[in-house]
């Protein structure tokens, strides 16, 4: 069978190609075969922070990630590889340390595997594991567990780190690395509403904890009742100030809107019944928790709402930041 002109022309064109330039296509090809079922970046960019430069990503379902290598980078630690099967990743793999990793960290820690803009695939860590990791190396310190010398390095450089976070959310960080929150789709705030938002009541768990309340009377300048659970009326709206207006846009509103009040003026079960259980609840703990903290932290109620407008700002409202101690450029 005689080969078509265009058959010709291709064949006369790859035997015109250098070796090197074979064996790139060929390594496209390849990847591109393996990495079919992988999540593509949509934006890449360098966060600067603490005077590093941490190469980030946006996949195309709104992950955001850190390339592996930079979580070392960041923890001021040399690159020794990931791991494999069930082990922990090396940055938090020490006995001493296991203490510390929290249910919260273990559902974040797996690493993404992507394809970067390049076509070439690549491995990244959820953006959120870096805080969290950081917090591992200061409870330890904290809890006077003893450090090697290396991990009282990283403590420190932990430390650095934490500060820059407390004034803008890593996510918010990478997003302006990236250039993802200038190019971020019109409905992002509906897919964010879904994730947090549960179509049917979810059982009670308490959640809350004690220490909240406690805190809350305490800065506000009451004194806490042992023997009843009644509180201010006034809490409530205490409540959805501190918490679920910082929580992720829009989520208050969403939750009202969702489970309104009946004719009596009560809900069928509590705002927080309405919270997803794979993102909605996790995320109302982690937030409660880092409240809670700034919390102890406090000495009366207007200190403690200046630290929590720098750490959670309420989602809608301008922050100021010290651009002296955090910048990003994007690429």
């Amino acid at each position: 069978m005689a080969k078509s002109p265009q058959s010709k022309g291709g064949a006369a064109r790859a035997k015109s190609l250098s070796a090197k330039k074979k064996k790139e296509i060929a390594q496209k090809a390849a990847v591109a075969r393996w990495s079919a079922h992988l999540p593509g970046a949509s934006h890449e960019g360098e966060l600067e922070i603490a005077g590093l430069n941490l190469p980030v990503a946006v996949t195309s379902d709104g992950t955001r990630l850190m390339i592996s290598k930079a979580f070392m980078t960041a923890l001021g630690r040399p690159w020794k590889g990931s791991y494999a099967g069930t082990e922990l990743p090396n940055f938090i793999a020490a006995k001493n340390l296991l203490p510390f990793i929290t249910r919260e960290l273990r559902e974040v820690l797996a690493p993404i595997e992507f394809v970067n803009k390049t076509g070439q695939k690549a491995m990244g860590y959820r953006a959120e594991l870096l805080p969290l990791v950081c917090d591992v190396y200061l409870d330890a310190r904290k809890k006077g567990k003893v450090l090697t010398e290396s991990q009282q390095r990283v403590a420190e450089q932990a430390e650095v780190l934490m500060r820059g976070f407390a004034r803008v959310g890593i996510v918010a960080l990478v997003d302006e690395a990236t250039g993802y929150q200038r190019d971020r789709a019109s409905d992002a705030l509906a897919k964010i509403l879904e994730k947090f938002i549960a179509k049917e009541l979810q059982p009670w768990i308490k959640t809350f904890p004690d220490e909240f309340y406690e805190q809350l009377f305490r800065l506000r300048g009451l004194k806490f009742p042992k023997d009843t659970v009644k509180r201010p009326q006034y809490f409530g709206h205490l409540t959805n100030d501190i918490i679920y207006r910082r929580l992720a846009p829009g989520v208050l509103e969403e939750l009202k809107r969702t489970e309104p009040k009946t004719f009596s003026g009560k809900r069928k079960g509590t705002i927080q019944q309405r919270l997803t259980p794979e993102l909605g609840h996790p995320k109302l703990r982690e937030h409660l928790a880092s409240v809670c903290t700034i919390m102890d932290l406090s000495a009366d109620y207007e200190d403690f709402m200046g630290k929590l407008e720098k750490r959670h700002p309420k989602y809608g409202e301008t922050m100021q930041l010290d651009f002296e101690a955090v910048k990003w450029k994007g690429l």
